[in-house]
């Protein structure tokens, strides 16, 4: 399966998605009265998604205040991997009280959509007068599982801290790294 990777400054694409944990379903235009959007495409057994979970919701504590959307998806096949079904999505959002909605993208035509490839996969998107347009693709941070270094979100916080002040993101970003989406 290959996607076509979504170029900086292309237009997010649509979504509409179900919760499972709430059964709410999510649309791209739930964000629209914030300032920038983070689409994470993440599941639940990838240990590089495990690596990074708590980090993903003490990052979004820190930046939802601030005008910061978060959505997380999933859109790995549950033929292959049952584990990232919609009731253990519920149960991995309750466990690690995410505090953004985590969707379930089971036709996967959204992370085709974004190009997604890899979880976890990060698109930053800075809001325009009709939309959302990308600024950023590339990783939280450098850590990784078993590397040795601290989860800081550094690479993610200064992406959001340059759209959130209005700046642009003048260094390039690293390629996020993780497990391949698991295509049906």
């Amino acid at each position: 399966m290959t996607s076509e990777v979504l170029p900086i400054g292309s237009r997010a694409p649509y979504f509409e998605l179900p919760e499972p944990a709430t059964g709410n379903t999510w649309r791209l235009d739930n964000f629209s009265d914030k300032q920038a959007l983070l689409v994470m495409f993440i599941c639940n057994h990838c240990p590089y998604v495990v690596h990074l979970k708590k980090a993903f919701t003490d990052f979004a504590k820190d930046y939802l205040s601030k005008g910061l959307g978060i959505v997380a998806i999933s859109s790995n096949s549950i033929k292959s991997h049952p584990q990232d079904g919609p009731q253990f999505m519920a149960a991995d959002a309750k466990q690690y009280g995410y505090p953004f909605p985590y969707v379930y993208d089971e036709s996967q035509s959204v992370a085709k959509a974004y190009g997604a490839v890899c979880t976890p996969d990060l698109f930053l998107f800075k809001k325009v007068a009709d939309g959302f347009v990308l600024v950023y693709h590339g990783q939280f941070d450098d850590s990784r599982p078993r590397n040795g270094q601290p989860v800081t979100g550094k690479d993610m916080r200064a992406a959001v801290d340059c759209v959130l002040s209005g700046n642009e993101i003048t260094f390039p970003p690293k390629p996020c790294v993780g497990c391949s989406i698991k295509w049906a």
